[in-house]
């Protein structure tokens, strides 16, 4: 690579990442409690169900309130009823076991009982079970809370007296629901709760579970019809929170959650827990009517108070390009999760495709020099359009996909559009001859993209083919796991490319600077708590950087270094989570929120959950898992072994890079301790590989090309 084609690229990162950082938006202050707070409980509906004829008193609470898309994910795939009132007891995640036996998202669901001599049935069932999970569940929390506030709780309902009830199931002021007691039970308590009952599909509900008899349409008007009673019979002055908990059957989908009052005048609801506009959590809604209400809400909760962030007005044009917005949400969030595995099955073994092609072409066994050499060409520019892939994934959500009547082809041609762009770039710009020029180029894109998105609140993240799943509830902002790995994978082989360039020309010392400031930004992006907030990033990552900085400058790693360079990784990881702790309980990431659990004992149960899930993953889809811990293996033998035939393949790229071997070590310790310290650790190294593998082969090809170049002047000269 030229001085002036690195020049370029440099010039091109910059402008990319130039348009990518922008300021925060500052949040919206929460005014005072008034008291009064009316909590209605519903299940299985979405914005889509919503609008002006269909559901008048939903409309007009969007209309004149607060709204948001709610994640409902608690412990299993699915939310049932009771797990989605169980949550709301608990402030967390909690569920109750299922019926029948069978993989969970396919047994039915358990009905909800109404309460007998003031006990909530099944309870020490309910309590079992949340505690099998390790979600450190406390089921009664929000009744004991009340209690310990001196402010009584009115359950009407089933579901309503599992939120309300105490830590031993016992639940007091019941009613069971009644248009005729109505007005008395929502005049009793500063707090209310009212079950309105359940949308259950008749045509998405488990084997096993009783179909309702009404169709969805009419079971949604129906539910409508007893959120207006309710707002009718509650005293005047009230919040209402009204929220969507729980599924309607086997579909997972964003739900709704709608608040209006002195606390919620027309606008939008937000909740620092996501970090997302207009996007809220389940376990945000017990902290917010707690927070209303005058109730003291423990620590240690998963959720966070939701806010008002207000419109201009309450017009009926207003309300429209609300529900727009909040329809967006939910189609994005169920459109993409269906279309994820297909996505990644073609995308890998497409790229398998491609590497049989380029050993076949390797070992000779394709055509004569030409014919190898426009294959060769061919190849180039596909492994290279396969590396923009994971870039342009994100760059998709620029365009509204999901309004397509069909999703698959139009996201396909979405990330079509972007890996065409950057792959012309990458190919056709200045440093598009050099062997190291696109593979330097697509990193640099990917780390722009990605870098830009944590930095300006992660909103391209959301509901993306490889990004956050709102639906999932995983994380929804910073570096997830496979954010990390595509992070990660682009910043080391950025640096090797540089690094090659700067050591070619005889400055090792200005490359290490280089790389060694590549990783400090690196680092800060993944692990600072208003940006990445990825715990499990830096102690991974700041090992395989280190190994790259000291093979620059030609210092051996020693067990003293390795020892060094781990316990910096483990300082800083527990450093910035201390500080991140220092924050309010509501701005903590989970970070700080780890610190938390270890004051309270409870770090241990979340550690055992995540190593449970990452061995669950790694067994329960074997063979195709356990290929990635192999092909790992495989690759430290390759190159731990200087003579073995995939090193020597590579030899004739390193001479063009120097430090491209050093930099693959890096990538893989990097890739390594990634996959063994976190939770689904399996996809970083699969995901890594995404990009690293096809820009590797994009540059041993251009040796390739270079060398039938060479030999067909030498060839022709023997013929004549």
């Amino acid at each position: 690579m030229t001085r002036r084609a690195l020049a370029a690229l440099l010039t091109a990162v910059a402008a990319v990442l130039g348009l990518g950082v922008a300021s925060a938006a500052t949040p919206a202050l929460a005014a005072p409690p008034f008291g009064a707070t009316v909590l209605i409980g519903t299940g299985g509906i979405t914005w889509t169900d919503v609008s002006e004829e269909a559901t008048p008193n939903l409309w007009t609470l969007l209309r004149d309130g607060s709204s948001a898309a709610m994640s409902i994910r608690s412990v299993d795939t699915n939310t049932c009823p009771v797990d989605g009132w169980l949550g709301v007891s608990a402030g967390g995640r909690a569920a109750g076991p299922r019926q029948g036996t069978g993989p969970v998202k396919e047994r039915p669901c358990a009905p909800l009982e109404e309460p007998t001599d003031g006990v909530v049935p099944q309870w020490q069932t309910y309590v079992e079970a949340a505690a099998s999970r390790k979600f450190d569940a406390r089921l009664g929390m929000l009744g004991e809370a009340a209690a310990a506030s001196d402010v009584c709780i009115k359950p009407v309902g089933p579901g309503a007296a599992i939120a309300a009830s105490m830590a031993d199931g016992t639940v007091d002021r019941y009613s069971p629901w009644s248009d005729e007691t109505l007005l008395v039970d929502l005049n009793t308590c500063p707090l209310t709760i009212v079950d309105v009952g359940s949308v259950r599909d008749p045509e998405d509900v488990a084997e096993g579970e009783t179909a309702p008899g009404a169709s969805r349409s009419a079971q949604v008007a129906e539910v409508d019809k007893r959120i207006g009673a309710v707002i009718e019979a509650a005293p005047g002055g009230a919040d209402f929170v009204v929220a969507s908990l729980s599924d309607a059957g086997r579909t997972e989908r964003l739900r709704l959650a709608v608040a209006r009052g002195p606390n919620f005048g027309p606008g939008r609801l937000d909740a620092p827990s996501t970090r997302q506009p207009g996007l809220v959590q389940a376990q945000d809604i017990p902290v917010t009517v707690m927070a209303v209400t005058g109730i003291d809400v423990p620590t240690g909760l998963g959720g966070t108070r939701m806010t008002s962030d207000p419109a201009p007005d309450n017009s009926e044009r207003r309300a429209r390009e609300r529900l727009q917005k909040l329809v967006d949400y939910d189609l994005a969030s169920h459109e993409v999760h269906s279309l994820v595995p297909p996505f990644f099955n073609t995308f890998a073994y497409g790229q398998l495709v491609i590497y049989l092609l380029v050993l076949l072409v390797w070992k000779g066994k394709i055509g004569g020099p030409d014919t190898r050499r426009r294959v060769l060409g061919v190849v180039r520019v596909v492994a290279v359009a396969a590396a923009s892939v994971p870039a342009s994934t994100f760059l998709a959500n620029l365009l509204p996909w999901w309004r397509f009547p069909v999703p698959m082809v139009s996201i396909v041609g979405a990330v079509g559009l972007f890996v065409a762009l950057i792959a012309f770039a990458a190919l056709r710009g200045p440093w598009g001859r050099a062997a190291l020029g696109p593979l330097a180029f697509v990193a640099a894109v990917t780390m722009a993209v990605l870098a830009g998105d944590v930095i300006t609140g992660s909103r391209l993240q959301q509901s993306s083919l490889m990004g956050l799943q709102p639906v999932v509830a995983g994380r929804f902002y910073g570096m997830g796991n496979v954010t990390f790995a595509l992070f990660a994978t682009s910043s080391i082989l950025l640096a090797t490319a540089v690094s090659s360039f700067l050591v070619k020309a005889r400055r090792p010392r200005v490359a290490a600077a280089v790389v060694l400031a590549l990783g400090v930004g690196t680092v800060v992006i993944d692990g600072a708590p208003f940006w990445g907030a990825d715990g499990g990033g830096p102690p991974a990552y700041i090992p395989g950087i280190a190994y790259l900085v000291l093979s620059i400058l030609g210092l051996r790693m020693t067990w003293q270094r390795v020892l060094l360079i781990g316990l910096g990784s483990v300082g800083l990881f527990f450093g910035v989570a201390l500080l991140d702790w220092l924050r309010s309980p509501d701005d903590r990431s989970h970070l700080g929120r780890f610190i938390q659990s270890i004051l309270e004992g409870d770090a241990l149960d979340i550690v055992v959950r995540k190593a449970e899930q990452n061995w669950s993953i790694l067994l329960g889809n074997a063979p195709l898992t356990l290929l990635v811990p192999a092909a790992l293996l495989f690759v430290i033998y390759v190159l731990a072994r200087p003579t073995s035939w995939g090193s020597r393949g590579l030899g004739k790229s390193a001479d063009a890079a120097p430090t491209l071997r050093a930099g693959l070590i890096a990538l893989v310790i990097t890739l390594t301790i990634g996959f063994l310290i976190n939770d689904s650790g399996t996809a970083i190294p699969a995901v890594g590989a995404t990009v690293a593998v096809p820009l590797i082969v994009s540059v041993v090809v251009r040796t390739l090309q270079d060398d039938l170049r060479a030999v067909a002047p030498t060839r022709r000269a023997r013929r004549s």
